[in-house]
C-alpha cells in the first residue's frame, strides 16, 4: 500500500496520548497519528476534513470518557454514517463497566480493551493493537 496510513486517537489525558502516538511512530512507521483530545474535535476531523485525509484513516482508537462528546456517540457515529462504518474502530478506555461494553458491541466497536494502570503493560497492549490493525491485517483494496 503505497498511501500514508492515518490513526486517528481521540483521548483526553496527554500522558495516554502520547504514548499511543509514540508506539503507533515505533511499530508503524509512516503511519501519521491525528490526535483529537475530545469528542467534538474527532466528529469534526471525520466529517470536515476532505475525504482523501478520511479515506486514510485505517484505524480509529478511541476512548470512552471524553469531554464535550463522549466516546459512545464518536462511535454511534462512525458506524452509522456511509463514509465511515468500515473503519475499524478500537475502544481503550479505563472502564470495565459491563454496560459500557455491551453498549460499544451493541454499536458495533471492533475491539474494546481497558487500559492497563501500568505504562509498561499498556506499551505492550498498544503494540498488540497496532501489530494487528495496521502490521499483520489486510485491507481491502
Amino acid at each position: 500500500m503505497n498511501r500514508q496510513r492515518i490513526v486517528l486517537l481521540v483521548e483526553d489525558n496527554p500522558a495516554h496520548a502520547e504514548l499511543v502516538r509514540r508506539q503507533v511512530v515505533q511499530d508503524a512507521p509512516g503511519t501519521e497519528v491525528i490526535l483529537a483530545a475530545d469528542g467534538e474535535s474527532a466528529i469534526s476531523c471525520l466529517l470536515d476534513s476532505p475525504a482523501e485525509v478520511v479515506n486514510r484513516i485505517a484505524l480509529v482508537l478511541l476512548d470512552l470518557r471524553l469531554p464535550k462528546v463522549d466516546g459512545l456517540e464518536v462511535l454511534r457515529l462512525i458506524k452509522q454514517h456511509e463514509k465511515l462504518y468500515h473503519i475499524p474502530v478500537v475502544i481503550l478506555s479505563t472502564s470495565s463497566a459491563e454496560d459500557d461494553l455491551v453498549d460499544a458491541y451493541q454499536n458495533f466497536v471492533n475491539g474494546y480493551l481497558v487500559k492497563p494502570v501500568d505504562f509498561g503493560a499498556f506499551r505492550q497492549m498498544v503494540t498488540a493493537v497496532i501489530n494487528f490493525w495496521l502490521v499483520w491485517n489486510i485491507e481491502a483494496p
